[in-house]
């Protein structure tokens, strides 16, 4: 058991045989053969979930799933170490600088560094879920590329549930690329309002 700000989990650890990574899933009260159980699938950033980058909305995705599922009493938080879209830290932080010193965009610099737009996979959250032994899921998120991933592992999906977050000036830029170029259902309100919620 593991006690957090955002109550207390259940921390279960997964190998993946294929390459010896590790991933995790935070389990909140009991998922074993329940419907509907609200999960996110979450990809580390470890500059925003450590460093507090502003560049990206990750750490804050994180901690209203966790603050959710907390308050929910039931659910999982698969924690996938997929950094940088599955490009990993150090082409991430590449891409970075491509963007700063050329202006690019997420996906521009990623397609100039020779990898796809998002490169992650989902069959490890889709086999960790079965073990877990969760029938279906409500799935926190705005990537509708996750939902097909679970879908195509087997998973049902009954529904969608948005992650919405504050944005800010520095990343408003990555989400409306997020949403104009690899589709993800983010609303983007009143840009001018700090307060402003996506979703």
């Amino acid at each position: 058991m593991l006690p957090t700000t955002h109550g207390e989990f259940r921390i279960v650890v997964f190998r993946d045989r294929r390459n010896g990574v590790e991933h995790v899933a935070m389990v909140r009260g009991d998922v074993k053969g329940h419907e509907g159980v609200p999960v996110r699938i979450h990809s580390e950033c470890l500059t925003s979930e450590v460093f507090g980058s502003l560049r990206c909305d990750c750490k804050a995705q994180l901690d209203r799933a966790l603050d959710f599922i907390g308050q929910n009493g039931r659910g999982v938080v698969l924690y996938l170490r997929q950094e940088g879209r599955g490009i990993g830290l150090g082409n991430k932080i590449r891409a970075y600088q491509l963007q700063q010193e050329h202006g690019l965009d997420t996906v521009e610099a990623n397609l100039k560094l020779g990898f796809p737009d998002d490169a992650r996979r989902y069959d490890i959250a889709g086999e960790m879920l079965r073990s877990l032994d969760v029938r279906s899921v409500d799935l926190i998120t705005n990537n509708p590329q996750k939902i097909a991933g679970l879908v195509d592992e087997g998973i049902p999906v009954r529904r969608r549930i948005p992650s919405r977050t504050a944005h800010n000036p520095l990343n408003v830029g990555y989400l409306k690329t997020k949403r104009d170029r690899s589709g993800h259902l983010i609303e983007l309100l009143a840009e001018e309002n700090p307060e402003a919620k996506v979703g």
